[in-house]
């Protein structure tokens, strides 16, 4: 007689949403970082060793010029990729093994000035400055995305967002046949 062996009950997945200006960073197996982005940009960190990862969520690159020093802002990529290489070093990650993706950095306003280049561009720099390896991007363009990343196994999910705020394309028709009218002015 065969008896059924139950399987281990699967603890259910922690959904954590990534706010702009927030820096996470864990290697519990059961947690998923969510966010979305335009023109920010969010970097996902992954150690396969220590099996820790994390995602920050950055709106701006750098303070502009002049602005001084005196107090530090979360949404400034400068300090929010800093602190998640911190978080994951804490956590037990090396830097030397650190691989990283980065999303977003669209300009989802063509009227604007070019802000998701310019983020995508920085992070980018950072990451080669530092020594981390980028091993995928999905940067640039003007739709926005949704980023799902696991960091304890370093799986990323990345889809386009529908753009509901443009207005829908409708193809100009030809005539059939032509009706032989001409109207000069």
């Amino acid at each position: 007689m065969e008896r059924a062996i139950a399987a281990a009950p699967q603890r259910a997945v922690d959904r954590i949403t990534v706010m702009q200006g927030q820096a996470l960073a864990t290697g519990d197996a059961a947690t998923e970082y969510s966010t979305v982005l335009g023109s920010c940009v969010a970097t996902c960190l992954y150690d396969p060793d220590a099996r820790v990862g994390g995602m920050n969520h950055f709106l701006l690159s750098e303070p502009p010029a002049g602005c001084g020093n005196a107090t530090v802002d979360e949404h400034y990529g400068v300090y929010l990729m800093e602190l998640l290489v911190n978080t994951m070093l804490g956590k037990g990650a090396r830097k030397s093994r650190l691989k990283a993706h980065l999303y977003g950095g669209a300009n989802v306003n063509r009227n604007m000035m070019r802000i998701g280049t310019a983020n995508a561009e920085f992070a980018r720099a950072f990451l080669s400055r530092e020594g981390i390896e980028l091993m995928r991007e999905d940067l640039g363009g003007t739709c926005a995305r949704r980023v799902d990343f696991r960091p304890a196994s370093g799986q990323v999910r990345c889809r386009t967002v529908e753009d509901r705020l443009a207005p829908p394309v409708h193809p100009t028709s030809r005539p059939d046949k032509s009706t032989g009218d001409v109207e000069l002015f």
